[in-house]
């Protein structure tokens, strides 16, 4: 049965008389909340928690939160089985309405990865190929910009050959500059075999793999919680939506436009790890 009045402990802080109706309502299960303003389509601001009422009168207690607060009109809620699909939901909402107040889930139009060929390292853009199929591929960056940086940090770590991976020009007949700076293990003038410089690359390279879609379709991640089971509708790590039986799955047959790095970080470990039921639905 839900309150019919804010907890006694909880009266101490002022909440607005047009909210308390909203307040009231908030249940302690996991899920997506939105703080909405004057405009019907787009909330000011979408969270996530585990417990969406003590998450919500948290707001309430955070000065730095004023200005969000004081545009509020009403609080909504869509309750989800767990964490998993709390996430899952955010960032969909998040992208799909854009709220004033939130600053991050918003998709990168200029996504790439350094893409390891042999001992030959680019940077490739997900606009352009599908990274959700495509091997070797490591990390996953903003821009351009910030993937050289990793390489760069990549090289200076393991005394790799600028000139070799193509950041800089190799001088011909010669050892590279940073050779001469002992910052180079000297693959540019032979000091080491080119197989030892691929190696230390790849070993570096490694931990920042981004894994393959492993299945030839669609899937469906179960997710059990006290009072609610969900079925997460996933393709090519991009949700597709959740659904409370799996025979409603089939209405989720959208496929990705893009690769959607936030939907990569969040499935992938809870994917991978075996923990929750995977149904394959294929389509």
């Amino acid at each position: 049965m839900m309150p019919n009045r804010l907890e006694p402990e909880l009266d101490i802080y002022q909440y607005p008389e047009h909210l308390r109706t909203s307040l009231e309502v908030l249940p302690k299960s996991p899920g997506v909340y939105l703080f909405h303003g004057l405009s019907d389509s787009m909330p000011l601001y979408i969270g996530k928690s585990v417990n969406i009422r003590s998450r919500v009168m948290a707001h309430f207690r955070t000065q730095d939160e004023a200005r969000l607060l004081r545009q509020t009109q009403r609080i909504s809620f869509h309750e989800t089985a767990g964490e998993l699909g709390a996430l899952l939901l955010e960032a969909q909402l998040i992208k799909q309405q854009q709220p004033l107040f939130n600053k991050r889930l918003r998709r990168s139009k200029q996504l790439c990865s350094l893409h390891l060929d042999g001992g030959q390292v680019s940077i490739v853009h997900a606009k352009d190929i599908d990274f959700a199929a495509t091997p070797n591929l490591h990390g996953l960056f903003a821009n351009r910009t910030a993937a050289l940086e990793k390489l760069r940090i990549i090289a200076d770590e393991q005394r790799l050959c600028y000139g070799k991976l193509g950041i800089d020009k190799l001088p011909a007949g010669r050892g590279c500059f940073r050779y001469s700076l002992r910052k180079c293990a000297g693959v540019c003038c032979g000091v080491e075999s080119a197989l030892q410089h691929d190696q230390r690359l790849a070993a570096a390279l490694q931990q920042t793999r981004i894994n393959t879609w492993p299945y030839a379709g669609r899937v469906a991640m179960e997710e059990q919680g006290a009072f609610l089971r969900q079925y997460h509708v996933i393709h090519n790590w991009f949700y597709l939506g959740s659904v409370g039986a799996l025979q409603q799955a089939d209405s989720l047959q959208r496929t990705a436009s893009h690769f959607d790095s936030d939907g990569y970080k969040i499935l992938c470990k809870p994917l991978m790890s075996g923990r929750y039921p995977i149904i394959e639905l294929g389509g």
